[in-house]
C-alpha cells in the first residue's frame, strides 16, 4: 500500500510553498518556546527540495528558534506560577526538574546541549529564565547549539540534493512501514517486558 510516498509528495510541495518560510518560522518560534513539535521536520525537506536555499533557511530556523527561546526565558522569568500547572498535565514537570539539575551542574553548556540535540530545548529556555541565567551567555548557547543543529540538518540535506529526493520518494513507502514496524514492535516489547 502506498501510504508514505503520497504524503512525502505531498510534504515536498509544501516544502516549495512560497509562503513555507514564513511558516518554518513560526514553527521555529513556537517550538523553543511551548510547542512540541521540532522545526527540522520542516527544514529537511524544504532544504532538500530547494538545496540552493538550505542555508537561508537555516539561518531563518536558527534567528525564529532563538527568538523563540528567549521568548520561553521571560515565560520561566515572569509567568512561571501560571505554566507551572500545564508543565504538569503534559508530563513535563520531571524534565523540567532534570533540566534544573543539569543547569546546577553545567550551567551554559546545559543550554548548548538542549539547543543542539533532540532534548526538549522548550524546557531548558523556561528553567534558564526560573533560575535567572546570566541572559548574555543564554543567548550564546543558544545561538551556538541552535544554528550549528539546523546548519547541520540544512546543510546534509542539500548535499543530497534531487538524487536523494528520488530516492527517498522511491522508497519511502519502506521506509515508512518499516519504521511502523518498529514502532509496534518496540510497544509489543514494551507490554510484554
Amino acid at each position: 500500500m502506498k501510504l508514505f510516498s503520497g504524503l512525502y509528495a505531498r510534504a515536498m510541495q509544501w516544502a516549495r510553498h512560497p509562503k513555507a518560510p514564513a511558516y518554518l518560522a513560526g514553527l521555529s518560534f513556537a517550538e523553543s518556546s511551548f510547542f512540541p513539535v521540532p522545526p527540522d521536520v520542516m527544514l529537511a525537506p524544504m532544504s532538500l527540495a530547494r538545496p540552493e536555499k538550505a542555508w537561508g533557511y537555516a539561518l531563518i530556523t536558527t534567528l525564529a528558534s532563538v527568538a523563540g527561546g528567549i521568548a520561553g526565558y521571560f515565560i520561566g522569568l515572569w509567568a512561571f506560577e501560571f505554566i507551572e500547572p500545564l508543565l504538569h498535565d503534559l508530563g513535563y514537570y520531571e524534565k523540567y526538574l532534570r533540566a534544573r539539575a543539569w543547569f546546577e551542574n553545567w550551567g551554559f553548556w546545559a543550554i548548548f546541549i538542549a539547543g543542539f540535540s533532540p532534548i526538549p530545548y522548550k524546557i531548558f529556555t523556561i528553567t534558564a529564565g526560573v533560575i535567572s541565567m546570566s541572559f548574555v551567555p543564554f543567548v550564546l548557547a543558544s545561538i551556538i547549539g541552535r544554528g550549528g543543529r539546523f546548519f547541520l540538518v540544512a546543510g546534509l540535506m542539500s548535499l543530497g540534493g534531487k538524487p536523494m529526493e528520488e530516492k527517498l520518494h522511491k522508497y519511502m513507502d519502506v521506509i515508512g512501514w518499516s519504521v511502523v514496524a518498529m514502532i509496534v514492535l518496540a510497544i509489543v516489547v514494551a507490554r510484554v517486558w
